[in-house]
């Protein structure tokens, strides 16, 4: 038998916690995984104690998903080349403003063969235009990569209510393993090919969740709103289909819970939502409500808003997507959130 996959989670945020939860156990239980699983945790001091004391003590994440017990064979380890020695399996789950440093700190230091999966929602931008965190990770490290994204939020994860989620991976041998790594009977994973289409639904889902947060800020209710979900899964297909260039793109892996279910429980539910909400009843900035409302965790919606815009800009096609401009507007160039609702009557019925 072939000697057990060592894995390593990079990122212990509120996401990153709620997936050691699973892999954690998963891991412990199949002799396919090394039992231990570490965990790179970004040390701060807590009630005057370190995060990674806490969470290797006492098996909680009190910062990040407090109120839910971690694995005992989850170990926090402070130091990033510490945490991903001799890996098999690296998981990406940091906020995407910094994943650059962090394949900078790790690349002399894992295996060549290693398998990265990115749950990172997020684009970069990069000199021909889209770039995918993945693609980030993979010409900085040289490694497979593999996506993970869902209608996952973390709490309702970590509280083990039934959810699906999709992995993008096109090789054959990795999804099976990556599967049995995630899958439980209330995590229920699919695997597609069409990883890089996995992985843009992730990220413009939260464009459009911004846009969900001012219709209820406005005070418009479900049917603008729904308006908006349907709008901006157009705006996604059609943003997909300029930019995947790995083969066609089919409309049913927007079907998959990586895209329509997870468009769907952001757009009611996610942080990106709740802090637009917030902008458009009180008029502060969104990096005042973002230091305000989400404990240390970082905004993914207007950052993805800000880089989709010179993509778009960068291929003259910012009037195809008026949602996703109007978005960018509001943020970042003072556009008074009360049009948003003008941007949506203008919208060509055919993207």
């Amino acid at each position: 038998m072939a000697a057990p996959k060592k894995v390593c989670i990079i990122g212990s945020g509120n996401w990153g916690s709620a997936i050691a939860k699973i892999v954690g156990a998963n891991a412990a239980k199949n002799p396919k995984f090394e039992k231990t699983v570490n965990m790179w945790v970004f040390e701060e001091m807590v009630n005057g104690r370190k995060l990674t004391e806490i969470i290797n003590t006492e098996h909680e994440n009190v910062k990040y998903l407090p109120g839910h017990k971690l694995p005992p064979n989850v170990l926090a380890v402070p130091e990033l080349v510490d945490a991903v020695k001799g890996a098999d399996i690296l998981i990406f789950v940091v906020p995407h403003q910094f994943i650059s440093r962090v394949c900078d700190t790790i690349k002399d230091h894992i295996k060549k063969d290693t398998v990265g999966m990115s749950l990172i929602k997020g684009v970069d931008e990069g000199p021909d235009g889209l770039k995918l965190i993945s693609d980030v990770i993979r010409e900085r490290l040289g490694i497979t990569m593999t996506v993970l994204m869902g209608a996952n939020i973390a709490n309702e994860v970590a509280d083990e209510k039934f959810c699906e989620t999709t992995i993008g991976c096109k090789s054959k041998e990795h999804g099976p393993l990556l599967k049995e790594l995630m899958q439980t009977t209330n995590f229920r994973v699919t695997v597609v090919e069409e990883s890089d289409v996995v992985e843009i639904c992730g990220a413009l889902k939260n464009v459009v969740a911004v846009g969900a947060g001012f219709c209820d800020g406005l005070g418009f209710g479900d049917n603008t709103k729904a308006a908006v979900i349907r709008l901006g899964l157009m705006e996604m297909i059609a943003f997909a289909r300029i930019f995947c260039t790995s083969g066609p793109v089919s409309a049913t892996t927007f079907l998959e819970s990586c895209g329509v279910a997870d468009l769907i429980t952001t757009c009611y539910g996610g942080r990106n939502r709740k802090i637009a909400e917030a902008f458009a009843k009180t008029g502060k900035t969104i990096e005042e409500l973002e230091k305000e409302m989400l404990n240390g965790q970082k905004l993914q919606g207007p950052a993805t808003a800000a880089e989709v815009n010179h993509i778009l800009k960068h291929k003259n096609m910012v009037n195809k997507f008026p949602l996703f401009n109007a978005v960018y507007q509001i943020c970042f160039e003072k556009h008074p959130v009360t049009e948003f609702i003008t941007c949506l009557q203008n919208h060509p019925e055919h993207l």
